[in-house]
């Protein structure tokens, strides 16, 4: 197949070479546990630096902390007066136990046609795809359409304070002149009732907040009557949260792919009435049905400490999610919930983001996903979850997910994110791989 721009082939080899990538990474335990404990991003990162250094890059190896290790490095463009371009992935995993896996997790074991191995989806996959390219152009001397920033970065499982975050805080000069970056969750394919497939491209995500809740309460013995009891003060304010359901808003980047949606089906558009659409999307109902509206989740629940014992105190965890643009009509509403005997103290917060998907960067992706699948369509959506996105749209990036995956239609792409028997199908490694060999010289 041929790229746009230059004519020439991606080849077979550097297609397949994206597999082998991956399955290397794949082999580099970066669990992430969220105290310290891990193995870090060390081995992998040196890995990846090897291969940036091998092509005739420069890569930079930065560690805020021992063992959490982010490379960055610049991969020059044809026309190095234009803006920019970013991509940026992570090389952390969340946990896995291997005693409920099918082929053990950092393995990188190739079965039923796919690579087997935490961080397969979650993003080591991404991070194959980009190292192949960029070795396979560097090696034809075949230069990206304008320069780009390559990071690999650390613990973006735990919001990356070893790694984008910090980045962002102290080193801003390495993402100078970005204006637009490509990264996680999204690019992947859907396959619709009639056979066509949408690409959704992220192009918005919801705001995070957590936040522990605490009901203060009169300690006494559990057989006295007791009117101040923190346990049912704080029962009843996390079933209060629990079951209700925040308004409906649609915004821009839902509306455009429920427009888009609708119009493949060949089905009216029922704004007030939405989700019926959803049902013809498979398992990734799960990821864009989040979206319709701000959600609190409680998550933990803690109080007491023997049976006849009445605690002064009770606390619970909630998992906030806000949309764009709704953060002070949402704590409002929380806050109603709590009512007046419930505090809530912020544990984590991280902003909203939304980019319009028009521009050169979004025509090329476009053109890259259909001219390697003539039946496919690049269409926007927001993303229920988050990612270092939120770091780097602080620097006035606009910011995408795109990590183009043409999947099996019974593949449950949302299952495997964070879930056991994690693995990606090798050859949509081999399609990401051309499709972004295609996107590089049109971006």
């Amino acid at each position: 197949m041929v790229s746009q721009a230059s004519g020439t082939p991606l080849g077979d080899a550097a297609a397949e070479d994206a597999v082998t990538i991956c399955r290397d990474l794949l082999r580099f335990d970066t669990t992430n546990y969220g105290d310290g404990s891990g193995p870090g991003e060390r081995l992998a990162a040196e890995y990846i630096a090897g291969v940036l250094a091998d092509a005739g890059l420069e890569p930079e190896i930065i560690e805020p902390t021992p063992g959490r290790t982010n490379v960055v490095a610049v991969w020059p463009g044809a026309n190095p007066d234009r803006p920019r371009l970013l991509v940026h992935g992570h090389t952390d995993v969340v946990p896995a136990d291997a005693a409920d896996w099918r082929y053990p997790p950092f393995s990188g074991e190739i079965a039923d046609g796919c690579v087997w191995g935490r961080g397969a989806v979650d993003m080591k996959n991404l991070l194959a795809m980009v190292l192949a390219v960029v070795r396979e152009r560097r090696r034809e001397s075949r230069p990206p359409a304008r320069d780009v920033v390559l990071a690999f970065v650390a613990d973006e499982e735990t919001g990356g304070h070893h790694g984008a975050g910090w980045l962002c805080q102290n080193r801003p000069e390495l993402f100078e002149g970005c204006t637009e970056a490509i990264s996680e969750v999204g690019g992947f394919s859907v396959t619709l009732p009639t056979g066509r497939r949408l690409y959704l491209v992220e192009t918005a995500q919801k705001g995070i907040a957590w936040y522990r809740l605490t009901a203060d309460g009169v300690a006494g013995h559990g057989s006295m009557l007791n009117d101040e009891n923190s346990v049912i003060e704080l029962a009843e304010a996390v079933a209060r949260i629990g079951r209700h359901r925040f308004p409906q808003r649609i915004r821009p980047a839902l509306r455009d792919f429920l427009t888009e949606l609708a119009a493949e089906l060949g089905e009216p558009l029922d704004l007030e009435n939405p989700a019926p659409l959803l049902k013809a999307l498979g398992p990734v109902e799960r990821i864009v049905g989040g979206t319709f509206r701000d959600m609190a989740t409680p998550t933990v629940l803690r109080a007491g400490m023997k049976t006849n014992v009445i605690p002064g105190q009770a606390h619970a965890e909630i998992d906030c999610r806000y949309l764009p643009g709704s953060e002070e009509t949402f704590l409002s509403e929380l806050d109603i919930l709590l009512g007046p005997h419930v505090r809530r103290e912020e544990l984590h917060y991280d902003i909203a983001v939304e980019t319009d998907f028009t521009g050169p960067v979004t025509d090329a992706m476009r053109a890259s996903l259909e001219a390697e699948d003539p039946d496919g369509r690049a269409v926007p959506y927001l993303l229920s979850a988050g990612t270092d996105a939120k770091h780097f749209s602080r620097l006035g990036i606009a910011c995408f997910g795109f990590v183009p995956l043409r999947l099996p239609p019974d593949f449950d792409y949302p299952g495997v994110f964070h879930g056991v028997d994690e693995r990606v199908p090798t050859d949509s490694l081999r399609f990401g791989a051309r499709v972004l060999d295609r996107f590089f010289d049109l971006c």
